[in-house]
């Protein structure tokens, strides 16, 4: 038991609606609102000490990163960054909106809506492309931190990549769990397997807890 490696996802702190304006920001590089006290007190609380810390190469998940740590859990200055973890990047419909995008009649729009998971905005990526870069990353820290806690702070499409790629999911049938701010999910990997040792297994403990919720 002692080498299941359990995983902490975070979605970061909310980007305020000044900010993005009811705009798409994908993997633009937005601030996030970190003055839920009482958010980030009970992630504090609630997360594991002595964790491994990794953050996506968006500021806004560093953020909400130090204010865990600022609420009273131990975690490191510097939290080791993992590209792979950012968010979908929407690509030439970053900046815009979805009621602008279906004003303009973009004839991309029209894949999208038909088959969103795996359809790529015009210079940007499918959410079938996320999967495909999150999950080696998961594999490559979870062989490095074996047995050990990680808390990643990441993006709602890189939560939901990773729960397809745990779950063996179709692109489509991930996006469907919600994933608000400052929730938690928890993934274990184990070694031996769940059914019989048949080689390693995933196990989800939880989706989508809020910060006030219970985790074992």
């Amino acid at each position: 038991m002692s080498e299941i490696t359990r995983w902490w996802w975070v979605r970061h702190a909310p980007v305020p609606p000044e900010v993005h304006g009811g705009r798409i920001y994908g993997a633009a590089d937005v601030p996030c609102d970190c003055s839920d006290s009482e958010a980030f007190a009970g992630l504090a609380r609630r997360l594991p000490s002595g964790a491994v810390w990794v953050v996506s190469s968006l500021a806004r998940t560093r953020q909400t990163a130090a204010a865990i740590a600022a609420a009273g859990l131990d975690g490191p200055a510097d939290p080791e960054t993992v590209a792979a973890f950012a968010e979908q990047d929407f690509g030439g419909w970053q900046d815009r909106s979805w009621a602008d995008l279906h004003a303009a009649a973009d004839p991309a729009m029209v894949d999208f809506w038909r088959v969103p998971a795996l359809t790529r905005a015009p210079g940007g990526e499918s959410f079938a492309d996320v999967i495909i870069r999150a999950a080696p990353a998961v594999e490559q820290l979870t062989a490095r931190h074996a047995g050990r806690d990680v808390i990643a702070v990441a993006h709602g499409g890189t939560i939901r990549a990773v729960l397809a790629h745990a779950l063996r999911l179709a692109p489509e049938q991930a996006l469907a769990f919600r994933v608000d701010n400052l929730s938690v999910t928890r993934i274990d990997h184990i070694p031996g397997g769940s059914l019989g040792g048949r080689g390693p297994a995933w196990r989800v403990g939880a989706v989508n807890v809020p910060p006030d919720g219970g985790l074992d």
